[in-house]
């Protein structure tokens, strides 16, 4: 299991704005999250969750939770339910950043108040799950496209370096959990250190599956939601229930799971299904070579055309097919930005029918305002951030919120009003500091943006 190198937003050039999040975490070196002299804004940080009850069926997440928990990420069925039993230690080694440690301790709280698991951190030697920051190289020797990754019955890198060949690291032989190690990249942005932390302790924790058809889930390889969602520990809680244990067979598991979703979300009964269709591997494979590491432009955006093809012949109408046209919209911006607006409000128009979606609308919300701004309607951006702020600040996406305003901000100067577009362009740089990182990537995100007001030369 590992978070992947598949990002939401990426740089891809300033005629749309290409940057919601971060840039592609392969073409950036890395961002140091220890301290520096900066004459910036301190950094700005997330006190106060706000996770959302799940609004679906239970029945749904009845076939959500079987398919999470007995399948890995390649297709392969498990044959026994794997999960801790008693207490969970967790430790920290390695070269942690600074906010490695207070994002952490706002995680085990949640887990241990949302999810109702017997969790808290150790200073020993010994630990249920061993949190070891490494530098983003350390993890690229073992997995090229990752940003992190998660291992089971070793707790260290070098004794994973060892044992990688060996069925010793096989998750599919895994039944009772008793040693699991993580390995974060301690040398990039405070975000994806965190992000690093929600994702893969979840699945040390609990499901060791991802799938695309949920959207309201970080047990989903499209990097939307980047902390544990009301959804996700709905779904932990489930794991951890005391009808279920280590060992359990997927009929097993089946017999016991709606009463415990019953009693667990019981306005889930109510509910009626929406039993979205399966995501075929041929979909899941193009996505990945359109947004991920390795191909050359031509590929990613034969494999997006491939990606939409796909979903239309699914007969998809969800968030997967406007996700597909999300990403070849992203892979066509500097080629054909005319094209790619299209490609952007139609991904605007599925998602805004699609119940569950209002993240994935803030990320479509900044590229149409870039585009907005690019044109000298400032008006026009400014209505179409100012709904999705807040939407970021609640999801905890730094990145996110600091790039709605910094075009904020544009569109104030554009609309002759510069004293509240300084004030807000200074109000973002805290937040770009916990979503970018070093100071020369939170100037490179003003650069960019700036560079999209007609008003202004190319370079300025």
């Amino acid at each position: 299991m590992r978070r992947i190198l598949l990002p939401f937003c990426m740089v891809l050039g300033a005629t749309l704005l290409g940057a919601c999040g971060s840039a592609p975490r392969e073409d950036v070196p890395s961002r140091a999250a220890t301290p520096e002299q900066t004459d910036l804004p301190p950094m700005k940080a997330f006190s106060v969750a706000h996770p959302e009850p799940p609004s679906r069926s239970n029945r749904d997440i009845y076939r959500d939770f079987l398919e999470l928990s007995f399948q890995l990420e390649s297709g392969r069925q498990l044959d026994r339910f794997s999960r801790f039993e008693g207490p969970i230690s967790i430790r920290v080694t390695g070269s942690p950043p600074p906010s490695l440690m207070p994002d952490l301790n706002r995680l085990v709280t949640r887990l241990r108040r949302e999810a109702g698991i017997d969790i808290g951190r150790v200073r020993g030697r010994n630990a249920s799950i061993t949190i070891e920051a490494v530098s983003r190289a350390d993890i690229r020797q073992f997995l090229p496209k990752a940003a992190c990754f998660v291992v089971p019955n070793v707790s260290s890198l070098q004794e994973y370096r060892s044992a990688r060949h060996s069925r010793q690291t096989n998750w599919s032989d895994l039944v009772e959990r008793e040693r699991i190690a993580i390995f974060v990249p301690g040398d990039s942005s405070p975000q994806e250190v965190r992000d690093c932390l929600h994702e893969e302790l979840a699945q040390a924790l609990g499901p060791l599956n991802d799938l695309y058809r949920l959207p309201d889930s970080v047990f989903n390889d499209d990097n939307v939601h980047t902390v544990l969602t009301g959804f996700d520990m709905l779904i932990l809680r489930a794991y951890y229930a005391p009808e279920l244990q280590a060992g359990m067979t997927r009929e097993q598991v089946a017999s016991r799971l709606p009463a415990i979703l019953s009693r667990l979300n019981q306005r889930g009964d109510s509910i009626a299904p929406r039993a979205l269709k399966a995501t075929p591997r041929p979909w899941i494979r193009a996505i990945q070579t359109a947004l991920g590491p390795g191909a050359s432009s031509g590929q990613r955006r034969r494999a997006a055309q491939e990606a939409l093809s796909i979903a239309r012949s699914q007969g998809w109408r969800d968030h997967r097919l406007a996700f597909s046209h999300f990403a070849l919209g992203r892979l066509t911006q500097m080629s054909d930005p005319d094209f790619a607006l299209g490609q952007f409000l139609a991904a605007e128009r599925i998602y805004a029918q699609t119940p569950g979606t209002e993240l994935h609308r803030a990320y479509s919300a900044s590229q149409l305002a870039a585009y907005a701004i690019s044109q000298g309607r400032s008006a026009e951006a400014l209505r179409l951030i100012e709904p999705y702020k807040a939407m970021a600040e609640r999801h905890e996406n730094a990145a996110l919120l600091a790039t709605l305003m910094m075009l904020e901000a544009e569109a104030l100067d554009l609309a002759g009003r510069p004293a509240e577009a300084q004030a807000i362009r200074l109000d973002s740089i805290g937040w770009a500091r916990y979503g970018f990182g070093a100071d020369w990537a939170v100037r490179a995100k003003l650069r960019e943006i700036s560079a999209l007001s007609p008003q202004k030369e190319p370079n300025g």
